[in-house]
């Protein structure tokens, strides 16, 4: 087996986890989702399924992307393909970016600056209900 070969199989093989993540944290944040219903939490519930499954979004994209730089620059280097790799990157990038706003509810940013001030970012994970 070439080089190529293998990289290529690497590559197929970080694919088929990042999709395994994004199937497996949809499914927890249902289950977890459910458990809450069941236990009487209504308001928890959609936003456990968001939290979990926004945040198996962002792993599995970071996983992807791996995958595609390990095809792009290892396995088929030529310009149309980094050209390509480019602009998956960017959109996979800004997609992160926006889910991670979302989930965290404050910009990467100012979650740095009110921590520095001393006040406690906020957290929507915050079981309170």
């Amino acid at each position: 087996m070439e080089f190529n070969e293998i990289m290529d199989a690497v590559s197929r093989i970080f694919e088929a986890v990042g999709i395994a993540v994004l199937v497996f944290g949809f499914f927890i944040g249902l289950y977890l989702a459910m458990r809450d219903l069941l236990r009487g939490k209504r308001g928890g519930a959609y936003d456990m399924i968001r939290t979990y499954f926004g945040q198996s979004i962002l792993l599995g994209l970071e996983i992807l992307v791996a995958a595609d730089l390990i095809r792009t620059v290892v396995v088929a280097p030529t310009m149309q393909n980094l050209e390509v790799l480019g602009l998956l990157v960017l959109i996979r990038t800004f997609l992160s970016f926006s889910l991670e706003i979302e989930i965290e509810g404050i910009a990467p940013w100012r979650r740095w600056s009110l921590k520095t001030l001393g006040k406690p970012a906020p957290n929507p994970r915050n079981d309170s209900g």
